[in-house]
């Protein structure tokens, strides 16, 4: 994942195919892959399970809806696993609070990071269990 942009990084990872999905249905591939230093908090596949399929469905709908969530999952700056601790202003505005200590991290209080630090040619990864509550809206 290293040599690729986060979105194409992110493309070949099989656990993360939901999120690409979305990335794509929200026309974010560009926006992510250009962005000079990102840190995103991207939930797998079965993180995405967790939104009842009638309530994702709609939100993979709603071009609008769906970006403010992708982009709730993103902060500026490539964050390591000791910077990436405290509370940082997501891409959608709104707060991204993660808490604890590497490996054991939290993501607003309710997201597990699965596998964190996880470099691309532009980002910092962190991925999480739980689709992200403050980007739901």
């Amino acid at each position: 994942m290293t040599s690729d942009p986060v979105a194409t990084a992110a493309s070949n990872n099989p656990l993360l195919s939901t999120l690409v999905t979305a990335v794509k249905k929200a026309g974010l591939v560009d926006t992510l892959n250009n962005a000079k230093a990102l840190t995103v908090f991207a939930p797998t596949n079965d993180a995405f399970a967790k939104i009842p399929a009638a309530d994702l469905n709609k939100l993979l709908a709603d071009k609008a809806a769906l970006t403010k969530v992708l982009t709730g999952h993103v902060v500026a700056g490539k964050l390591d696993p000791m910077a990436v601790v405290g509370d940082h202003k997501s891409l959608a505005g709104s707060m991204v609070k993660v808490t604890g200590a590497a490996p054991d991290l939290k993501v607003d209080g309710t997201a597990s990071v699965v596998c964190g630090n996880v470099q691309t040619a532009n980002a910092t990864v962190y991925i999480v269990d739980t689709v992200l509550p403050g980007s739901m809206g």
